[in-house]
């Protein structure tokens, strides 16, 4: 019988290759097969030597993504086969990455593993779009929360605790739900004019950056065509996004509503 393998489930950061940990490279260059998610980028899959075996579980054009039990098995048969398995997930695996549900997986099949942290989407985003998530008298905690839930069940969110003036709200996976998210938080108390943003492709090349108020903040994403993965960051912090910009200014893509903001 084989010897057993082992999974390194690893995050791969927001896109931005050389935000990728030391750790994480090491296990790519080591890996026998990479077993990677739709937002993995490019970028970090140029990293993965020639002749380490890759397999897709993301979605392709016309297909749905592979169902997360499916995902199981395959890394299970992997591990199973004695070899050493990298389970590559965009952002940090333990950050609205389903890295829990696989871990379980694991350590129900006696398969060893380990987890390998990366800079989770809210953190990239946030940082290259000038926008600090914490800042002293404008936000002294931040949320994050997923706009979509599993099997599209209902948003049923503590809005009242969400809708606090004095946090930063990061919003994953927001898009097809955010009309419903926009009205629950205005409803619970938050100033429509709570500074919002959209951010597509955070930390790559191809990032857009949208800065607007709540209440617009939907139909602005709309009018500029954003498309998935796009990280949405509400609250006061927001409004320092033109003052700290370091990145997005040597992008193209920069939508900026000055009269929709002020400090």
């Amino acid at each position: 019988m084989n010897k057993k393998g082992f999974v390194s489930l690893v995050g791969a950061g927001p896109g931005d290759a050389e935000l990728l940990t030391i750790k994480a490279l090491r296990l790519l260059e080591q890996a026998d097969v990479v077993v990677y998610d739709r937002l993995v980028s490019n970028d970090i899959l140029s990293l993965i030597p020639t002749g380490i075996s890759r397999i897709s579980v993301g979605k392709e054009v016309g297909k749905h993504c592979v169902p997360q039990n499916e995902i199981n098995e395959i890394i299970v048969n992997l591990a199973n086969s004695g070899r050493k398995v990298v389970r590559l997930k965009g952002g940090d695996p333990y950050m609205f990455g389903r890295g829990g549900e696989e871990a379980l997986v694991l350590k129900k099949h006696h398969i060893a593993f380990e987890i390998v942290p990366g800079i989770t989407a809210a953190s990239g985003c946030s940082a290259y779009s000038g926008i600090p998530l914490t800042h002293r008298g404008m936000s002294r905690r931040v949320q994050f929360i997923t706009g979509h839930f599993n099997n599209d069940e209902p948003l049923d969110l503590n809005w009242q605790s969400i809708a606090d003036p004095d946090s930063t709200l990061v919003i994953y996976m927001g898009l097809s739900n955010l009309p419903l998210v926009i009205d629950a938080l205005i409803d619970a108390g938050l100033s429509a004019a709570t500074p919002a943003a959209a951010i597509q492709n955070g930390t790559t090349t191809s990032q857009k950056r949208l800065i607007t108020r709540l209440d617009k903040l939907n139909e602005a994403i709309q009018r500029k065509q954003m498309q998935a993965p796009v990280m949405i960051i509400i609250g006061e912090v927001v409004s320092l996004a033109d003052e700290l910009d370091w990145f997005q200014s040597e992008l193209e893509e920069n939508y900026y509503e000055k009269s929709a903001v002020h400090h």
